[in-house]
């Protein structure tokens, strides 16, 4: 009579942390250039948790020591729960889909999986943080015995909410949908270095950390900052209040334990519903969008069409158009809300869309050569280069405008759009220019099979030529109008300042076309060498 026994459970952890051990090793067996920024990456990065520790350690003793502490956990957590939403391709082992075949359960599988989650880099960093944080509020015999236990249960606080969160969006996530998430990365960090400059001003003129104070009060209630409020309370003499927070914190992790057990049950037992919904037919037809009819006809809207088609559906696209709408937008508000700002800041906005043209034809990878298959003369490609940069256009224009029209607004300087604007209008046909010449020059490779890499191993100097020596060069460019613009101002002739914009605008319209004529024979001339460049990725 035999017997149907599961399979053994206990041993599967050490299997577990050995076959994360496993995907480090083979991702850096892959290139060189992988090695070295793997390897870069873990010094700066234990360089600057090091740094970091030795300023908490400094702390010891400072009055707002908890403040700080508390709220540096606090967002240590919160980094911890968006990261599988911004980065949900950054750790394989983060998609718990991949082992639903295998005859485990979850409650020995969450062991496992939170084991080998503590091996990397960022549980390293967070360690590193959490531990100096003790080390700066605990005083006291008690408290130091109290910061032994609140160390690991923040790191496992931690680390089980960012594989709840995961566990609980991976259908999501990695659907093609789901990833354009990511896309929202590059917006997050852009508003997130703002808002910290902008807080820290204000901090500043609010009279120190002291302003903090009733923050934190509220954070070190919330796991699994309040961990690290349970030393602080301890040290204070408040045991009854240190133990009600460490019991938080305990619950918090028992509580996402529970959640991650569910939702890996859910996912090893539940079909995908996704499959259902990628077998109706299609009703949508692509010809009859109101965008096509509203393209000119010929090359000329076939290629814009496919553009801007890029940027809507391709992910490593959007999340470039995002980042530089977004970053183009922020630096003048922020900064005109701040009283440091001025209304030129707004060319920022055409600078930063300005660097959309540069690799076109990388963003094609290897389907280019169903592009390069269309030109067969300098006039192919000088319509083709044309096409891409009316495509560019039909978004940078308005919002150019729009950006110059905010920031006047914010600065109350209305005297001056008409100046600002024409400059902006300048630049972005500089840039336009550059970028056409850029991309036939200096292309180069978007590898596909990561989401956070835009450069292929090995075409790094081509992509640093490309961007910063069309940058250069499109400053230089734009020369003759900021003289002359300078000139008006120191003459005193401000009535004839708005002459910058129809100037702006024409003379950025001349040299965006001299760029294209100018890059379009050696378009058609590099059509080899372009495709070899794009395809290496």
């Amino acid at each position: 009579m035999s017997t149907s026994t599961s399979p053994p459970t206990a041993g599967i952890t050490p299997v577990f942390v050995r076959l994360k051990l496993s995907l480090l090793r083979n991702g850096l067996r892959q290139s060189s250039g992988r090695k070295a920024a793997y390897i870069a990456s873990v010094v700066v990065t234990l360089l600057f948790a090091a740094l970091q520790l030795i300023g908490l350690i400094a702390l010891r003793g400072n009055g707002h020591a908890a403040t700080v502490v508390v709220l540096l956990t606090g967002v240590l957590a919160l980094g911890w729960a968006v990261m599988p939403l911004f980065f949900p391709s950054g750790d394989e082992t983060l998609d718990p889909t991949r082992l639903v075949m295998l005859p485990l359960r979850p409650r020995p599988l969450i062991v496992a999986l939170l084991t080998a989650s503590l091996v990397g880099i960022g549980p390293l960093f967070t360690l590193c943080l959490v531990a100096g944080s003790v080390v700066a509020v605990a005083h006291g015999g008690a408290a130091v015995a109290v910061g032994v236990l609140a160390v690991p249960l923040t790191l496992l606080v931690c680390v089980a909410l960012a594989r709840a969160v995961a566990a609980a969006n991976i259908r999501l996530l990695t659907s093609r949908k789901g990833r354009d998430l990511a896309v929202l990365s590059g917006l997050v960090i852009a508003v997130g270095i703002q808002v910290v400059n902008f807080g820290g001003q204000r901090l500043s003129e609010a009279g120190g950390l002291s302003a903090l104070d009733p923050v934190a009060d509220v954070v070190r209630w919330l796991p699994p900052a309040s961990a690290i409020g349970a030393v602080d309370a301890v040290a204070q003499g408040a045991y009854g209040r240190g133990a009600a927070q460490l019991l938080l914190a305990a619950a918090a992790l028992v509580l996402l334990l529970w959640s991650w057990q569910r939702s890996l049950t859910k996912l090893m037992t539940a079909p995908d519903g996704s499959t259902l919904q990628a077998a109706e037919p299609a009703r949508k037809e692509s010809s009859s969008t109101g965008l096509s009819r509203l393209l000119p006809e010929g090359r000329t809207g076939t290629v814009m069409q496919r553009s801007l088609r890029y940027v809507w559906r391709d992910p490593k696209t959007k999340a470039a158009w995002v980042t530089s709408l977004a970053i183009g937008l922020i630096v003048p508000v922020f900064n005109a809300l701040q009283g440091t700002g001025t209304i030129y800041f707004a060319c920022f906005a055409a600078g930063m869309l300005g660097i959309q043209m540069y690799n076109q034809f990388g963003q094609d990878t290897s389907a280019f050569w169903t592009v390069a298959l269309t030109i067969s003369s300098t006039r192919d490609a000088y319509l083709e280069l044309r096409a891409r940069a009316l495509a560019l256009l039909v978004v940078t224009l308005p919002y150019s405008a729009f950006v110059t029209v905010v920031t006047a607004g914010l600065v109350g300087n209305w005297r001056a759009l008409p100046e600002a604007l024409g400059l902006s209008l300048a630049l972005l046909g500089a840039m336009l220019s550059t970028g056409a010449v850029a991309s036939a020059r200096f292309p180069y490779s978007i590898p596909q099979d990561s989401a956070y890499k835009n450069v292929a191993p090995g075409q790094a100097g081509l992509a640093w030529i490309s961007i910063f020596g069309g940058m250069t060069a499109s400053a230089l460019l734009c020369a003759p109008l900021l003289a002359l613009t300078v000139w008006l101002h120191v003459t005193g002739a401000h009535h004839w300042l708005w002459l910058i914009l129809p100037a702006g605008a024409a003379y950025g319209a001349l040299i965006t076309w001299a760029g294209l004529r100018f890059a379009a024979p050696t378009t058609a001339n590099r059509l080899p060498e372009i495709l070899t460049a794009v395809s290496k990725g």
